[in-house]
């Protein structure tokens, strides 16, 4: 079956043209569509069929294919049920080689040899993996090759020589080029470096391997232009289009139309002149281990699951944050700014509400005092640091709750950067206040209107954003989450919380440590820097509370490490809310911040080691919490705070008085104050909370 696909190139070839390798997502406009769309697109010419596998999260492209995906997944299609489309469309008389292209996680959640093996049995000829990294692709192409099928890989423009070199060796029909930083969609122009990029990966791959373009094509122009520098050209998001606007009896005839007018119109062929070998000349079991300073795995979590474009972003933060950390000027500029944040951030003990727990005592972490308000001043101005070593002129941010937007927006005022904040459309609703802070400070606020729009529609648009603008953009992650070296980086530049934390509790109780830490647990930034120095420190329990919301059993919460699975999602193998088709849940919290359906690799190695453990706390505890700080210790909290400050509660009931727990208080609630005032009429009854916010005219009602 691969050698059909490499045949198909072949074939082109020897008719004087580059193969037409055309691009169409499984259920789209309707599952009815597919089959007469593939039928089409063979009676038009075309050489190759990619097959898009729906994912709810794909990074890697544009509207169009992001739209696609989403609608696909509304009409109920899965992995299985694209296999059995491909049935369908071999007994429709469908021979054109088929290819399904899509993201790691639906496959890794059916089972890698058990997709590889009912893939073969369907029909199809092999698989595009969007964010499969080369290691893990080694192993796939194995296992691929073991059933007659291809794994083809991908390459960019920033693909290092040495990946060019394994991914050529392990190409055993044709490479997919991507022509272009960015992510897809039909273009007005193509990469005039398409030649220049076609001759480098031919030079390191051997030279008689077909290679295929795309990213950007979408007329008859366009495909004469590529088809002098490559063997094949691929076309995704105009066909998309075009088959979605038309009327549904034609979208057979449009695709076969569409195709025709490629192949078949105005201007001549010109084609490379290399020579497609019959036969790939692949090694078997090719070794290839890239080296990293720091570890990007934390036991099996952790890693780099990104499309190949942004291992160049990739490439070059993880080298100057390892430049950064090892220079002691970058230190000394980094605690130069410390009276700016507020730190050392106070350490002191609630009395009052040891009072009313009636059990151990408990001490509170003052994160919420820093400058901006929470504890993402911290990593927010590092990374900003860092921005200005590597020659950044302006920086992007994703943000929930819009604490950490508001942190990186100040940092970036301080030191003249652009910045520009990507929130989920929902978010800004709940959390107008911090938007109008961040556009105060300077920066411009995008609304991210995809999917949930929420925390996690955020951050997948800045990763798009970041891969097109990588000359002079760098992205702060907020959270402990994402592909190495962002989760690592986050917990260096948070772990001054838990060390404070050490040093302080340990002045005033006689060198000791305390017995518990307690902290809210969202993408894991605040939790991973305040548990991190404690990871030895074995007397010491930790407990992390997550967004319980309206209970596990509903569903809507954000519970990941308590009811998650193993799972690939915004660029790292971690714990992920999904469902049995490796599709990411929606998720639900009271909170913002914690309304994520991830979390930070190095949390999940904790889980599975035991080192931590995980609680869910509901918008009710929540809430409950975040009234009893108020009003016990005048300390009105945030909601990400407020779960791990009722965790803390009920654990200290339980536990002796000369016992002593610190909770982080993450971040201040004035954001959050609309937010309780919405809930108060439904939640507070259950908490026994009466207060209701009659008006602005009169806020004492």
């Amino acid at each position: 079956m691969a050698s059909e696909l490499r045949g198909a190139f072949i074939k082109a070839k020897k008719e004087g043209r580059s193969a037409l390798v055309t691009f169409i997502t499984a259920g789209y406009p309707t599952i009815e569509d597919t089959v007469p769309v593939l039928k089409g697109l063979q009676d038009g010419g075309v050489d190759v069929i990619e097959l898009g596998v729906p994912f709810s999260d794909p990074i890697a492209d544009g509207p169009t294919i992001q739209k696609a995906n989403v609608v696909a997944l509304e009409n109920g299609m899965s992995v299985s049920k694209t296999l059995e489309l491909v049935k369908k469309a071999r007994s429709a008389g469908v021979t054109v080689p088929i290819i399904l292209m899509g993201y790691y996680n639906p496959i890794l959640i059916y089972g890698e040899k058990r997709m590889i093996h009912d893939t073969r049995l369907a029909g199809a000829n092999g698989f595009i993996v969007v964010d499969l990294p080369p290691e893990e692709a080694v192993k796939f192409r194995n296992s691929c090759s073991a059933e007659g099928l291809s794994y083809v890989p991908l390459v960019a423009p920033s693909t290092t020589d040495d990946r060019l070199k394994l991914l050529g060796e392990i190409a055993d029909s044709f490479i997919y080029v991507v022509s272009r930083m960015g992510v897809t969609g039909a273009g007005i122009s193509v990469s005039k470096d398409a030649g220049v990029l076609c001759e480098h990966v031919r030079k390191l791959t051997g030279g008689n391997t077909p290679l295929a373009v795309g990213f950007g094509v979408s007329t008859r122009e366009h495909y004469l232009q590529v088809g002098k520098d490559a063997d094949g050209v691929v076309i995704g998001s105009k066909l998309v289009n075009l088959v979605n606007d038309a009327p549904q009896a034609e979208r057979a005839a449009i695709a076969k139309d569409f195709a025709h007018s490629i192949l078949n119109g105005e201007g001549e062929n010109h084609g490379p002149n290399d020579a497609i070998s019959e036969k790939a000349e692949t090694v078997e079991h090719p070794n290839f281990v890239e080296e990293h300073k720091h570890n990007p795995r934390f036991g099996a979590y952790g890693g780099q699951y990104v499309p190949e474009a942004l291992h160049a972003c990739l490439r070059e933060l993880e080298g100057a944050f390892e430049d950064a950390i090892a220079d002691p000027k970058f230190w000394d500029e980094f605690h130069s700014l410390y009276d700016y944040i507020g730190r050392p951030s106070s350490l002191h003990r609630a009395e009052r509400l040891t009072e009313y727990a009636g059990g151990a005592q408990i001490w509170l972490k003052r994160e919420d005092l820093n400058h901006t308000g929470s504890h993402k001043i911290n990593n927010a101005l590092a990374q900003v640091l860092i921005a200005r070593r590597l020659g950044k002129t302006n920086v992007i941010a994703e943000t929930g709750a819009g604490q950490h937007g508001v942190a990186t927006a100040t940092a970036a005022a301080k030191f003249g950067l652009g910045c520009t904040i990507f929130m989920g459309a929902e978010d800004v609703r709940r959390q107008a206040l911090n938007v109008f802070r961040m556009r105060i400070l300077g920066a411009k606020v995008i609304s991210v209107t995809n999917g949930t729009m929420t925390l996690r529609d955020a951050t997948s648009e800045a990763f798009r954003y970041w891969v097109s603008h990588v000359k002079d953009t760098h992205y702060v992650v907020g959270s402990a989450i994402g592909p190495h070296p962002y989760p690592t980086m986050v917990r260096t530049f948070q772990s001054v919380i838990g060390r404070e934390i050490k040093q302080q509790f340990a002045e005033q109780n006689n060198g000791k440590l305390p017995d518990l830490v307690v902290a809210c647990v969202g993408g894991g930034s605040n939790s991973s820097g305040t548990f991190s120095p404690f990871e030895k420190d074995t007397s010491v329990k930790l407990l992390g509370c997550e967004a319980g919301g309206k209970g596990l059993s509903t569903g809507q919460h954000s519970a990941t490490l308590s009811v998650g699975h193993p799972g690939v999602f915004h660029g790292v193998k971690t714990y992920v809310l999904e469902n049995e088709d490796g599709q990411i849940h929606d998720t639900y919290s009271v909170s913002a911040g914690l309304d994520y359906p991830g979390v930070g690799p190095e949390l999940a190695g904790w889980k599975d080691s035991g080192r931590v453990r995980f609680i869910a706390v509901t918008d009710a505890e929540a809430l409950e919490g975040f009234r009893l700080l108020s009003q016990y210790e005048g300390i009105i909290p945030a909601l990400e705070s407020s779960h791990a400050i009722y965790g803390a509660i009920q654990e200290a009931k339980k536990m002796p008085k000369d016992q002593n727990i610190v909770i982080t208080v993450s971040g201040r609630g004035d954001k959050d104050v609309r937010s309780v005032a919405e809930v108060l009429p439904k939640l507070g009854p259950q908490i026994g909370w009466d207060l209701i916010f009659g008006s602005l005219d009169d806020a004492s009602k």
